[in-house]
C-alpha cells in the first residue's frame, strides 16, 4: 500500500503522467450499418492517401523530357520500385507486380513517416487518439493479408491447382510445416511492422514528455530512418512471398 508521502507525490506529478500516457486500447468508433470502425485509423489512412495523391500528381500531371522537381522524385520512387520487384521476382514476370509492390511500399511508408512527423496527438477526437495507420494491429493485418492474397493470386494464375503441390515438396510429411509457414507470413509481416511502429511512437512520446527539448530530435531522427527501413522490409518480403510463389519447383 502506499503511504500519505507516496501519495503526495504521485499527486505533485500527475500532469508528468497524464503528458507521457500514450493509450492503446481506446478508439473513436464510427458506426457503419451494425458494425463499428476505427474512425481514427481511417482519418490518418485518408491523409496518407491524400498526400499519395497529391504527389503522385504534381509529379506526372505535367510530364516533361527533362524531370525536374516532383517529376524527379515520382521517377526515383519508379524506378526504385521496379528494381525491388525485378530483384525479388524476377526479370519475366515483375512488370505486372510493380503497381502493387509500389502501393504497398508508399502507404507503409507515407503512414511510418507521418506517425514520425505529425504531431497527430494535437489534434483532439472524442475518444482515442490519432496515430500513424500503421501504429493500429487491424491496418498491418490487412496489409499482410493482401499480401498473402496477392501471392496465392500469383502462384495460381501460373499454375493452377498445380500450385498447391508446393506443400508437399520436397517432401509429403513436411505438409503440416508448409502449411503452417502459410500462416506465419502475415502474422509475421503484421506484428513485425505494428510493433516497430507502437514501440517508436512510445518512445518518443515519452521522452519529448519528460524531456522535450534535446533528447527526442535524435530519436525522432532514428525513428524517421526505422520507419523506412520498416517499409522496405515488407515490401521486400511481399516482394519475396510472391516471387516465391511463381517459382518452378522441380
Amino acid at each position: 500500500m502506499l503511504m500519505d508521502n507516496d501519495y503526495l507525490n504521485l499527486t505533485s506529478i500527475s500532469p508528468l503522467f497524464d503528458l507521457s500516457e500514450v493509450s492503446v486500447g481506446q478508439h473513436f468508433y464510427w458506426s457503419i450499418g451494425e458494425y463499428q470502425v476505427h474512425g481514427q485509423v481511417l482519418i490518418t489512412s485518408w491523409i496518407v492517401l491524400a498526400i499519395i495523391g497529391i504527389v503522385s500528381f504534381l509529379g506526372n500531371g505535367n510530364l516533361k523530357s527533362t524531370p525536374d522537381g516532383f517529376q524527379n522524385l515520382t521517377e526515383y520512387i519508379t524506378e526504385f520500385v521496379r528494381d525491388l520487384a525485378k530483384t525479388q521476382i524476377g526479370e519475366e514476370e515483375y512488370l505486372s507486380w510493380v503497381p502493387f509492390l509500389g502501393t504497398i511500399f508508399l502507404f507503409v511508408f507515407v503512414s511510418n513517416w507521418s506517425g514520425a512527423l505529425f504531431p497527430w496527438r494535437l489534434i483532439e477526437i472524442p475518444n482515442g487518439e490519432l496515430a500513424a495507420p500503421t501504429n493500429d494491429i487491424n491496418t498491418t493485418v490487412a496489409l499482410a493479408l493482401l499480401t498473402s492474397i496477392a501471392y496465392f493470386y500469383a502462384g495460381i494464375s501460373k499454375k493452377g491447382l498445380g500450385y498447391f503441390k508446393r506443400y508437399i515438396q520436397p517432401a509429403a510429411f513436411l505438409l503440416p510445416i508448409n502449411v503452417l509457414e502459410d500462416f506465419t507470413k502475415p502474422l509475421s509481416l503484421s506484428f513485425r511492422l505494428f510493433g516497430n511502429i507502437l514501440a517508436d511512437e512510445l518512445v518518443v512520446g515519452v521522452l519529448i514528455a519528460l524531456v522535450p527539448l534535446v533528447i527526442p530530435i535524435p530519436i525522432m531522427l532514428l525513428g524517421l530512418f526505422t520507419s523506412a527501413i520498416q517499409a522496405l522490409v515488407f515490401a521486400t518480403l511481399a516482394g519475396a512471398y510472391i516471387g516465391e510463389s511463381l517459382e518452378d519447383h522441380h
